[in-house]
């Protein structure tokens, strides 16, 4: 039993160690530059590249300002991936890095250490050959040329200096229209203030109105039909102007019964109910009623409104009296 656990032992770790060294193996590291060969002050790039499975992380070095000898670094830029177009899983990483010298000679750049989960992966040395700018000893040396003389015209200056004058078209147009507003704009008319005209008593209306459907003289002309429905409608809107109760498409049951509890005496009461039942049987039932009984509907109507008035009016009693010269 001890001899089967162990073997098992011994054989996990075998294989940990194969998968380990196949995976060492799948990473790589180069080194290389855009140009090994640059004159004095030129620049060139230096790339670190990383050969490795897509989900590996690497660890690029951090390089100061001096790489090696006289070779400086300038600036580093983001490292870049490309994947593998025949196996997605696998990418290479690339850190490039720009350098420059000012001295000529050969210079050798050692390799890089990379960090990765596999372990640390060295890159291969380069050599980097700077020039000297060859000069011609042949010819004669020459003095310093002096400035040339550039003519700068208005439009020169106008092509540096456009925008401010738009700004300056843009502010001077702005008041030129501002003014010319101010001086086109409509005066102001006065307001007229119209004259509030106090409402007329619901009372005083119901009996100008009664005035005028007299003067009509609708039921001598044969429209006794007409003349009850604007009778019965002349005192149905006073009774909702006086009572405050809903009257029109109401019945005359309905109206009834809204002012049972309202302050009208029972001689009032019964003048109201005979002008709406009177007119109900009028316009419905076409019953043609006696010229006395058109001419005491109007009465009644007359009387009605003069006694249902309010109490801080002053009460016109025109019970059995004469109500035409009533405006």
């Amino acid at each position: 039993m001890n001899n089967r656990f162990f073997n098992y032992l011994l054989a996990l770790v075998f294989l940990n160690c194969f998968f380990l060294k196949a995976n060492a193996q799948n990473v790589q590291a180069e080194a290389k530059l855009q140009q090994y060969t640059i004159r004095i002050g030129d620049q060139t790039k230096l790339f670190l590249s990383v050969h490795q499975p897509a989900k590996e992380h690497v660890d690029f070095p951090k390089l100061t300002d001096t790489l090696t000898g006289k070779v400086q670094v300038i600036s580093t830029n983001k490292p870049d991936t490309l994947f593998d177009q025949n196996d997605h899983n696998l990418a290479t990483v690339t850190q490039s890095y720009t350098i420059t010298c000012f001295d000529a000679g050969t210079y050798t750049i050692p390799g890089f250490a990379i960090i990765t989960k596999t372990g640390v992966l060295k890159t291969n040395g380069l050599t980097l050959q700077v020039q000297t700018v060859k000069v011609d000893t042949t010819k004669a040396i020459y003095d310093i040329k002096q400035p040339l003389a550039v003519s700068y015209s208005f439009f020169d200056w106008l092509r540096d200096n456009w925008t401010w004058v738009v700004i300056s078209a843009i502010g001077v147009l702005a008041i030129i229209g501002l003014i010319w507003y101010l001086l086109k704009r409509p005066k102001p008319t006065p307001v007229v203030v119209q004259p509030i005209i106090p409402r007329l008593a619901e009372h005083i209306i119901a009996i100008n109105k009664l005035n005028e459907l007299r003067d009509k003289k609708l039921w001598q002309q044969g429209e006794v039909k007409q003349y009850y429905i604007e009778l019965s409608d002349i005192v149905r809107e006073y009774l909702e102007n006086r009572y405050f109760v809903q009257t029109h498409e109401q019945t005359t049951d309905e109206i009834i019964t809204a002012l049972r509890h309202k302050n009208i005496t029972a001689q009032n009461r019964k003048k109201m109910t005979s002008i709406l039942q009177l007119a109900d049987l009028v316009k419905f039932a076409k019953v043609q009623p006696l010229p006395v009984d058109n001419e005491q509907s109007m009465d009644d109507a007359f009387n009605f409104v003069l006694n249902t008035q309010h109490t801080d009016e002053p009460v016109l009693n025109t019970e059995g009296g004469d109500t035409n010269g009533i405006a």
